[in-house]
Order: structure tokens, then sequence, then C-alpha cells
């Protein structure tokens, strides 16, 4: 459902009235990211989760996207734009934004702030008191890619209670149903086995180690085969060493006069 319909009447030459409608679509108003850093930690964590739920059509994972969620439908008014979220039981299809309305009443799962000396306060105080009290989402995190401060949360009746960490510091998400945790200075999602998911660069990278690896085992069977045919080739030429050998001294007995009966 868009913004309330406000019905434009636009007289032609024909004095034909029109109805215009104004759009449904709100485009998102998030300003620039601070740095490198932020931008890449949460291009990082889009990247993986779509790769990993690839299979998966009914969820929406985007970042540094406004929501729009106003009770009145209006753009100019309750709107936040997380750093990441994930929206379950929802299409899989690219939007300009997130309209609560017009998502049938959803609002994210889970969110990841990343924090930020111009933003912390805010995520820490304001958005996760709007997250819980407004969006009752379930789980929420913040992350700080300086200082690698981490810390997660789960809304139990109603308020968020502290995710206490593995004693690998790894968090859980009962939304993803995976671990969350830093791994080489990012943030990073875990299986329950405690295996990095990794991303498309690290797969390509694995996928070129097995075939290296496997050219290197190739290669050393090759060379394990060479090696056997030429022991094999020298066992034949020591037997026709050895023939040789036999034969001489049968003759030597033999112009001797020596019987070769038993030899």
């Amino acid at each position: 459902m868009s913004e309330p319909a406000i019905l434009e009447f636009v007289f032609s030459d024909t004095s034909e009235d029109e109805v215009v409608f104004p759009p449904g679509d709100l485009l998102s108003d998030e300003p620039p990211l601070e740095s490198d850093l932020h931008r890449d930690q949460i291009d990082l964590l889009i990247r993986i989760l779509k790769l990993w739920w690839r299979e998966r059509q009914d969820f929406y994972a985007s970042g540094n996207l406004t929501i729009y969620y106003s009770p009145n439908q209006k753009k100019s008014e309750d709107f936040r734009g997380p750093d990441f979220f994930l929206v379950l039981g929802t299409q899989k299809k690219d939007r300009n934004s997130w309209v609560v309305w017009q998502e049938n009443g959803k609002y994210p799962n889970l969110i990841i702030e990343i924090l930020s000396n111009t933003t912390a306060a805010v995520d820490k105080g304001l958005k996760k008191q709007i997250y819980q009290d407004t969006f009752r989402t379930p789980d929420y995190f913040w992350f700080d890619p300086l200082t690698m401060e981490f810390q997660g949360f789960h809304l139990v009746d109603g308020k968020y209670q502290e995710i206490q960490p593995t004693t690998e510091g790894k968090l859980w998400s009962q939304q993803l149903e995976l671990y969350l945790g830093v791994y080489e200075g990012k943030l990073r999602f875990f299986t329950t086995e405690n295996q990095v998911i990794p991303s498309s660069e690290e797969l390509a990278d694995q996928e070129s180690l097995r075939a290296q690896q496997a050219d290197e085992r190739a290669q050393q069977a090759e060379e394990r085969a060479q090696q056997a045919d030429e022991r094999a080739q020298q066992a034949d030429e020591r037997a026709q060493q050895a023939e040789q050998e036999i034969a001489r001294l049968r003759e030597i007995l033999r112009a001797q006069g020596i019987e070769q009966e038993n030899i």
C-alpha cells in the first residue's frame, strides 16, 4: 500500500479531468557511508548471506537502505536506514527502499549496525530503542570495525537481552540460525560447526587451491608411476645381466669339460 493518495486534477485542453496518483515506490534516502571500511563490511555481509542462501526465495537482505514505517504512510516521517538488515518470509527481489506499509507490515528480523565515532551513541541508544519498541526486531547486533567491539541482543518479552558469547567470542543469531563473529578483522557468519561461511572470492580461492592440489597429486602419481617403471626396467636389466653371467660361466665350465647339470 502506498502513501495516502492525493488526487490531483489536471485540466486538459478538452476540459476533461485526468486523475494523477502520486508514485508509490519510495527511493532510499540514506547519506553516504563514512569510510571504505564501513561500505566493504556491509557489502561483505550482504554478498555472503545471499550466496549462502542462494537457493532460498523467501528473504530480503540489504544495507544502508531506508526503512519507511510511518503509521501515516508518509515518507517525511518515521524512517531509519540500518547498515544491514534481513527480513524473512518475504519475496526475494530488488527494492529501492523498504516501505513497511507496502510489505504487509513486515519489519526486519535482524539488524546489524556498523559503529563509528559519529553514530555509536545513536546506534546504542535511540536506534536500539526503536528497534526494540517499534520494529520489535528479534536480533540486533553492532560491530565497530576499528575497535572490534561486538555485541548482540535478542528480544525477550519485548525487551532486548544481551546475547552471551561462546568461548570463541561468537554470538548466536536465532533468526539466521548461524553464529556471528570477528574473522580477520571483519564481522562474518559462521556455521553451527564453527566454520566461517566463505565469500565468493574465498570460494574461488578454495577451488583454485583444490585444483592446484589435484594437479600436484596427479603429478606426484605420474612421478611415482615413472619411478616404478624405472625400477621395473632396472630389475629387467639386472635379470638380463644375471642370465648373461650364468651363460658366460657355463661356457667356461664347458670349455673345461665340467658337467653342467646342476648349474
